[in-house]
């Protein structure tokens, strides 16, 4: 029987960090379970974007069917997006690949690791949802009691100075640099005084 060929996807968010714990850890899980690596993907990228050149490679060979499981560390090296995690994993199910992620136990090859994914998929989307409800909840109560959200309005001083060295003819940007403020306040403020200073 030929053994089932295997590619690692292995990611660091940082140049300071390495992949080497993550490569020498899934080769041995990969040969614990007889499959034989054909394929390793190594990338530093952040895992909050989907576009990302190894990852991409290894869904394109995916198509190819040049390796029969991806095995990975966690569902965090492979995305920090769920979304993108599930999609990566239905997209090789239904390229008949596997998808092993390692400290969460989780083997598509096998169906109770389908299952499984599924539910962890469910469980953080139904977290997600409460967290949304809850901050709504939240919100709406401060509201209710009057109290003000968002950022404090800029003070007079504040707003009096960006005026006065805008009036010597001082850039917006070297202003919020000067007075360590926003550049979009220094921006807003400017804007208004400029136009101010045209009007008839």
């Amino acid at each position: 029987m030929t053994a089932r060929r295997a590619a690692i996807y292995a990611r660091v968010s940082t140049g300071d960090q390495t992949c080497e714990n993550q490569l020498l850890c899934l080769r041995e899980v990969a040969e614990r379970a007889g499959w034989e690596v054909v394929q390793e993907y190594v990338e530093t990228a952040s895992g909050a974007s989907e576009a990302r050149p190894e990852l991409a490679r290894a869904r394109k060979d995916a198509t190819r069917r040049r390796y029969d499981v991806l095995v990975v560390w966690d569902a965090s090296r492979l995305a920090r997006s769920l979304r993108v995690i599930l999609n990566v994993a239905h997209e090789l199910e239904s390229l008949g690949i596997g998808l092993h992620l390692h400290q969460e136990a989780i083997d598509t090859t096998t169906p109770s690791g389908k299952v499984l994914l599924q539910v962890r998929g469910l469980v953080a989307e139904l977290e997600r949802s409460i967290i949304v409800e809850r901050t709504k909840a939240g919100l709406a109560r401060a509201r209710s009691q009057g109290k003000r959200l968002g950022r404090p309005p800029a003070s007079d001083a504040i707003v009096a100075a960006i005026r006065n060295l805008r009036a010597r003819g001082m850039g917006m940007d070297r202003i919020a640099h000067e007075l360590r403020c926003g550049k979009g306040l220094s921006q807003k403020v400017c804007t208004e005084f400029d136009k101010e200073a045209v009007e008839p």
